[in-house]
């Protein structure tokens, strides 16, 4: 599942749309209990068969995939993407305090928190955790550079090189590992996690290759969660999710239903609910800035000229699902129109194949043979991926495809299982996919996952930005002034920089806006988030999924 999130989804961690299938697995195992009486929440997630993974910091792990990462390993402090500027939570770190432009911040831990194994949790589990992310680049999923990391008593200290200020949700947000168990665990990078142990709330029960139960702790440093168990299952396409939501054998899902006021809402009115707030993120077109021609940036902006992000959203998207992103800056609006320069506000995405025949026909090496666009002779073909299964992806890459034609371009559309795909996204074994940014409280986060070479790796290494592997110094110097800054003035002089590389360059085609929504029935629970009560993002794949659970409340008479 794609979250706001990184390929971490990392999570995430992965702001993060139309939803995954993989080979194998019917995802037909049916709920675990029914309804609140049983104090069962059903879970579900089109990713297809799962592998018995565990690691929260390997985003294809299942853990991670189906979401139930987060209430096993919780974070210092739940903070709302959908309400960014609010102060966060309290969660793990009873108070933080930064200092010195954010090159110091001082973390003071929770008390009285126990493991899921019975050990305490105190403030070397936490400066452990931020040492690992030290010592391994490939959990240190934002390149964050630590300095000292040192506990005394119940606080954590951790310095930085330079400021944190547009990493401070992210550190802020970190879950924590018992050091007590992952000191003994020979490679965090790769080894699978059979059987976690965490603070949150919930342990895993049982596990198979499309559903996993969790069982509720019998005690938790908050109060307990009317939820007892949570049974997540990992359907085999947004039509069999789908399908669970209006027949009630799922509860909560994050997945692309098609005409939803027709093949959804319309099955229960009373009940079947969904919610999908944008957010400050992208869903667009990496190029593989490292073939040509996809190297030349005329063509990258050409192509861009052609996309028609009505349609896609229209058709694709069922237009709800993520809006259509009008700034040739990829900065969605209106989320974001305070962030777009001045000198760019009229750099619209509008449609234009005569637009973009002319560049291509001025440009040293590219030609027309009849219709076909050649370069250096050759015609000029690419070859575009998603998985299989995301059937709003699948459409829009269908759209993008015949839109290329209209210039000359010979695409065609490969669709690997969900697993295959993240792992060549990340290793820059692709020409073009359709993926995702992360999401934040600026366009920063947009901006660092296009732009940060620092995220970046060799062909067939793992990255966890910059996957297209573009590469221009001013957009790093102008990423790090924006960090850097001390003023507002500052910070915009660098993101205008950015945005003109952006519009100049398109190393990423933006078409769509992220989300961070939802689907869910209130027919056994109720006190889900909505946009009359946005405490948390809707979207069962996010930090925040632990906190709706023990929001949660059963409903009256079920």
């Amino acid at each position: 599942m794609r979250t706001s999130r990184t390929i971490a989804m990392l999570a995430a961690t992965m702001l993060a749309a139309g939803t995954l299938t993989a080979c194998g697995g019917s995802g037909s195992s049916g709920s675990s209990g029914s309804g609140s009486s049983s104090g069962v929440l059903n879970i579900g997630m089109p990713n297809g068969a799962q592998s018995d993974n565990n690691n929260p910091f390997l985003s294809s792990s299942a853990a991670n995939s189906l979401g139930y990462r987060n209430v096993i390993y919780e974070p210092l402090v739940m903070t709302n993407i959908v309400q960014p500027t609010e102060a966060g939570t309290p969660w793990l770190a009873t108070a933080w305090q930064w200092s010195g432009n954010y090159t110091k911040l001082v973390l003071t831990i929770r008390n009285g928190v126990t493991w899921s194994d019975g050990q305490p949790l105190t403030a070397a589990d936490v400066a452990y955790t931020f040492n690992l992310l030290k010592s391994n680049a490939a959990l240190n999923q934002f390149a964050i550079k630590f300095g000292t990391i040192a506990s005394s008593g119940n606080t954590v200290t951790l310095t930085f090189a330079s400021s944190q200020f547009v990493y401070q949700t992210h550190i802020l947000n970190q879950f924590i590992v018992p050091e007590h168990i992952w000191s003994k665990i020979s490679n965090p990078e790769t080894n699978a996690i059979s059987d976690p142990v965490g603070s949150g709330p919930f342990t895993l029960s049982t596990f198979s290759d499309n559903t996993a139960t969790l069982v509720r702790r019998s005690s938790y440093w908050q109060a307990l969660p009317a939820v007892k168990t949570l049974h997540y299952t990992s359907y085999s396409s947004n039509t069999t999710q789908t399908t669970a939501l209006t027949d009630g054998t799922a509860d909560w899902s994050f997945v692309f239903i098609p005409n939803p006021a027709v093949t959804y809402t319309a099955k229960d009115p009373t009940n079947l609910k969904l919610w999908f707030p944008a957010v400050l993120g992208d869903h667009g077109l990496w190029l593989n800035t490292t073939i040509a021609p996809f190297n030349n940036a005329t063509l990258r902006v050409a192509m861009n000229d052609v996309i028609n992000r009505q349609a896609i959203v229209a058709t694709g998207e069922d237009g709800y699902f993520y809006p259509e992103v009008t700034s040739n800056t990829g900065i969605p609006t209106p989320a974001g129109t305070s962030f777009i320069g001045s000198q760019f506000t009229g750099n619209t995405t509008d449609v234009s194949a005569s637009t973009a025949k002319s560049l291509l026909s001025s440009a040293p090496g590219f030609s027309y043979s009849g219709s076909t666009l050649e370069y250096q002779g050759k015609p000029v073909t690419i070859q575009l991926a998603d998985p299989a299964g995301w059937s709003d992806y699948d459409t829009d890459l269908t759209l993008i495809q015949n839109e290329l034609g209209t210039i000359g371009i010979n695409a065609s559309v490969s669709q690997p299982n969900a697993n295959t795909w993240t792992t060549n996204v990340a290793d820059g074994d692709f020409q073009g996919v359709l993926h995702w940014t992360n999401s934040g409280a600026t366009p920063y986060d947009i901006y660092d996952t296009i732009f940060d070479t620092s995220e970046s790796a060799a062909i067939g290494s793992t990255a966890t930005g910059d996957f297209g592997r573009f590469n221009d110094p001013a957009a790093m110097t102008a990423l790090q002034q924006y960090t850097s800054a001390s003023t507002d003035a500052e910070r915009t002089s660098a993101l205008n920089t950015l945005e003109n590389i952006e519009t100049t360059q398109m190393p990423f085609i933006p078409i769509m806006a992220a989300n961070a929504g939802g689907e869910y029935s209130t027919k056994n629970w109720t006190n889900w988030p909505s946009a009359t009560n946005p405490y948390a993002p809707a979207q069962p794949t996010l930090i925040n999924s632990l906190q709706i659970i023990l929001d949660l409340k059963p409903a009256s008479g079920s």
